[in-house]
């Protein structure tokens, strides 16, 4: 058995959304095609639907299930996280400062 670590930017929305999507591994779908897979799954099921199909196959084919949810929560990260680089991912790195409101800095004075 392999450890999985949480990834927290990755809803597990998108994967179950990607489980139940005509996509498959074999296809090695890019970004804009899982993002497009993600889609129509929703349009067609709904979150909640898409929910109910990942359990339905949970119970029907456990095996096929946990290896094609690996795939999908590895593909969704993948596809959904922002690039190193870019605005997101810099916003995310940069150290933050306090913010000082008026209750803050009036506390400050005394």
């Amino acid at each position: 058995m392999q450890l999985e670590l949480y990834d927290p930017c990755t809803s597990p929305v998108w994967a179950d959304t990607l489980f139940v999507s005509v996509l498959q591994g074999s296809d090695e779908p890019d970004a804009g095609q899982i993002r497009k897979a993600v889609a129509a799954a929703v349009r067609a099921y709904g979150g909640r639907g898409c929910a109910q199909r990942v359990a339905q196959e949970f119970g029907d084919h456990p095996e096929i299930a946990v290896a094609r949810m690996r795939w999908a929560r590895a593909v969704a990260s993948e596809a959904f996280t922002s690039p190193p680089g870019s605005a997101h991912a810099e916003a995310r790195s940069r150290p933050r400062r306090p913010v000082a409101g008026p209750r803050a800095r009036q506390l400050a004075r005394t």
